[in-house]
């Protein structure tokens, strides 16, 4: 029996130990890069045109930096981006949630067809021309509202509720029914506040993907007063391309590089995502958990 015990806690070390390797492997393969890119962003031209792989700034520099806030209206797209994401998240958890909430009736008239309908969206869609038909007859063209319209609806986001809501006991919602309680208090009132992990998933990833997004520009929009600042940041790197970023100024040129601004443009356009995640780290888990405990 002792010998048993202490087989199984060698086993146990063993296997903690292995694990402990393998994550921070795995730390070391997902941070590594990026320390990378965030320093080689902070070097001058001349030392990220010598190549290599930079672990420490050789010419500490901002001028990548500055090449790319040097655009005045850098600050409107930025609020811009910023308008997008925090209406386009909170319309899109909330639309879903209610359709989510609705499909989780099994009382519903039609219920299986409207989840068959919803299951065709998720293989299928409209393509790209009939798309930009259907937002050119309404009126969405270079109009604010389309990036938060087109995106409310996601019928993979919806399921995910769905089957949240379902994990709801039916006797809580007799229970408030019986108080008098009407559809639209039990969801705002009950339905909303228990499913906060899962609404806090699906906004972290909604977020990324309106964040990140810029095709929505690409085909939808053509004043610039409307460029979010993944678009402005796409411009000044095509920019930096050509012979128009040698205009800017003789120090910025000698000083950058394509391939700097490139480096600092994706710092500037992830540090936002990743100072957001902290807050929503404890309701990513527990929405990554979901379902993960049978009783």
């Amino acid at each position: 029996m002792n010998r048993k015990v202490i087989r199984e806690d060698l086993d146990s070390r063993i296997f903690d130990a292995v694990n402990k390797v393998l994550l921070v492997c795995f730390m070391v393969i997902i941070l590594v890069p990026l320390w990378n890119v965030i320093i080689s962003s902070l070097s001058s031209g001349r030392a990220l045109a010598e190549g290599g792989f930079i672990f420490w700034s050789k010419e500490f520099s901002l001028e990548n930096y500055r090449a790319v806030f040097n655009d005045s209206t850098i600050g409107q797209s930025f609020v811009v981006s910023v308008a997008k994401t925090f209406i386009g998240v909170i319309t899109h958890v909330f639309f879903c949630a209610m359709i989510g909430y609705g499909l989780s009736k099994r009382y519903i008239r039609g219920r299986k067809l409207y989840v068959a309908m919803g299951v065709i969206t998720m293989f299928f869609s409209g393509g790209m021309i009939p798309t930009y038909l259907l937002i050119k007859s309404l009126g969405l063209l270079n109009s604010f509202w389309v990036y938060i319209i087109p995106a409310l609806f996601s019928y993979y986001d919806v399921v995910i509720l769905m089957n949240f809501f379902r994990n709801v006991p039916d006797s809580l919602e007799e229970s408030a029914k019986i108080d008098g309680a009407g559809d639209w208090h039990i969801f705002l009132k009950i339905f909303i506040p228990l499913s906060m992990p899962a609404m806090a998933t699906i906004a972290l990833f909604n977020g990324v993907g309106q964040w990140n997004d810029f095709m929505t520009t690409k085909l939808y929009i053509t004043d610039q007063a409307l460029y979010p600042l993944q678009m402005k940041l796409y411009e000044i790197i095509v920019q930096s391309q050509t012979q128009s970023m040698q205009n800017i100024g003789g120090s910025v040129v000698i000083e950058t590089t394509t391939k700097g601004v490139q480096l600092a443009t994706i710092v500037i356009t992830t540090l936002p995502i990743v100072a957001m995640y902290p807050i929503l780290q404890r309701y990513f888990i527990s929405g990554m958990m979901l379902g993960a405990v049978k009783e």
